[in-house]
């Protein structure tokens, strides 16, 4: 089902300096802090291209998307950037530390580029909706350049681990290249010339969009915007084996504010003992222990000033935390509506336990609803069977970076 081929990516050369100096994160994870950092680091780092700078004076000849492709041109005919002259797949390991719990795993995947397919063909399935916003953005960038700089993370069934065993014999070899992000998180890349096995094992796998949505939808809308351009229809994947010990899903919390003070917290617990087990606890670690036995039972907290709850569902979901909060909590009890979700009013979103629960101790938010992290199981059930998760359910850990490889589509 899912068809995959080797390419000739455009790769950094020494030419353009250490290699950590030259890629980012992905483009919507970029803050305005961090890519001033990457500016600084190299003329070539990459965000000058996926995020250049606007200027008033920007106008349809002189803007930030020709002179994205002006940096691209420029740095091909430098030499900085360079066609690798073997085609291949490219074995892509994450060596990192979990930021919840301390633990140091390997996320292992390779990247490729993978056929762009209609949702409908049953192929590649999503799990959230998009806006329309980015998907604009990407698209002039992508028709300025003709190239993808990043990788789509997508995730595939492989129980057996066949596809990682051809992966970690080759990885046994010096890799290509090696850098270590401002995370700490270690990226590695080798190459495979000889890719007709791993083609014939992911033939019939079925590929869930884990982080890329938006330039999915975007590379399709190119495909079809330019059906004779030869490599149109394809995309740059990272492959990862979703039953890999290494894909590693971290929660993040909702904070709520902007509420009605009268019905807090007292009213609002009230109308919540109708579809949950309220319990007032006295710490995060009560609510842990509660998150290790709870089965497919959704249990939430929530922290509301200083004092911390437990709200655990009357009748077992068997999906995800998220989606009952934010059909049944959010929605219901609160009537924060899926547009008022859209437009993140009322709602602010945070990773780490503490710092959800400071949020609120703080009178930072009224509430900070805090969840556990969804699993890669319950994704894969609701994506598989066409449904869509609330925005903001899956923060998959860590991102791929930008600029390792590079599809020049002509």
């Amino acid at each position: 089902m899912a068809r995959i081929y080797p390419f000739q990516p455009l790769r950094y050369t020494a030419q353009a300096g250490p290699l950590g100096n030259l890629v980012t994160q992905p483009y919507d994870k970029i803050t305005p802090a961090m890519r001033r950092r990457y500016l600084s680091r190299s003329p070539y780092n990459l965000v000058r291209v996926i995020l250049g700078e606007r200027t008033p004076a920007d106008d349809d000849a002189d803007n930030v998307y020709t002179r994205a492709a002006r940096h691209l041109d420029d740095w091909i005919r430098a030499g900085m950037l360079v066609r690798d002259r073997e085609s291949g797949v490219f074995p892509y390991f994450q060596e990192f530390t979990v930021p919840d719990s301390g633990e140091r795993v390997v996320r292992k995947g390779f990247i490729a580029l993978g056929a762009l397919e209609e949702y409908s063909a049953g192929v590649v399935y999503r799990h959230e909706q998009t806006l329309s916003g980015p998907k604009q953005d990407r698209l002039e960038l992508l028709r300025h350049t003709h190239a993808h700089f990043g990788q789509l993370f997508m995730l595939y069934p492989d129980p057996a681990g066949a596809v990682d065993a051809l992966l970690e014999e080759a990885a046994a070899a010096p890799p290509l290249t090696e850098v270590e992000d401002e995370y700490g998180a270690i990226h590695r890349v080798w190459r495979i010339t000889a890719t007709a096995r791993i083609q014939e094992l992911m033939s019939d796998k079925k590929l869930l969009i884990a982080d890329g949505h938006h330039r999915y939808e975007t590379a399709l809308a190119f495909r079809n915007e330019n059906p004779g351009l030869a490599g149109a229809g394809r995309v740059m994947m990272t492959l990862v084996n979703m039953h890999s010990p290494g894909v590693k899903i971290l929660a993040t919390h909702r904070l709520v504010s902007g509420l009605d003070p009268a019905g807090l917290p007292d009213a609002f617990l009230r109308r919540a003992a109708g579809d949950f087990a309220v319990e007032e606890i006295d710490s995060l670690d009560r609510l842990k222990r509660a998150w290790a036995v709870a089965g497919d039972r959704t249990i939430i907290g929530a922290a509301m000033g200083s004092r911390l709850f437990l709200m655990a569902a009357r009748l077992g979901e068997g999906g995800a935390d998220v989606r009952v909060l934010h059909e049944r909590v959010l929605g219901n009890l609160l009537a924060i509506g899926e547009d008022a979700v859209r437009e993140e009013k009322h709602l602010r979103y945070i990773r780490g336990l503490e710092a959800a629960v400071e949020e609120a101790r703080q009178g930072a938010a009224q509430i900070a609803f805090l969840l556990k992290p969804t699993t890669v199981e319950q994704v894969a059930r609701t994506s598989f069977a066409g449904g869509v998760m609330p925005q903001k359910s899956t923060d998959f850990y860590p991102k791929l970076l930008s600029g390792l490889t590079i599809y020049k589509i002509d």
